[in-house]
């Protein structure tokens, strides 16, 4: 019986363990390039479009939600597009509240609008 109820412990504490792992907030990146900077805009990806990263800190929806408003941020106006940005916290989708193209959607997975100042200016 003690041996049964040690097993029963650690099959316990290993789905524990495990849920947590799924309260991390993961950022999915998607990046359109200015036209021929294509290398350099998906650098931060290693060389591809889109990537998804995990953020540590954010241990709240709320959190992740702000950690992927702030990546919408782009300083790279002449190699960055536009960003899509989706989150996912507890291995679950948050809404952004816009859709893939940027334009206001209140159900929609992208923290980034279109129509932001740093978006669009490609030169």
């Amino acid at each position: 019986m003690g041996m049964k109820r040690v097993l029963v412990g650690m099959m316990v504490l290993a789905g524990a363990l495990t849920g947590t792992a799924y309260a991390d907030c993961v950022l999915h990146y998607e990046r359109i390039a200015c036209v021929g900077k294509e290398a350099e805009a998906f650098k931060k990806c290693d060389g591809k479009a889109a990537c998804d990263k995990a953020v540590k800190d954010a241990t709240s929806k709320e959190a992740c939600a702000a950690a992927a408003l702030k990546a919408c941020d782009n300083d790279r106006l002449d190699i960055t597009k536009y960003k899509k940005m989706t989150a996912d916290f507890a291995g679950k989708p948050l809404v952004g509240g816009f859709n893939a193209v940027g334009k206001a959607d209140s159900s929609g997975g992208n923290f980034c609008a279109a129509d932001r100042p740093d978006m669009n200016k490609c030169q």
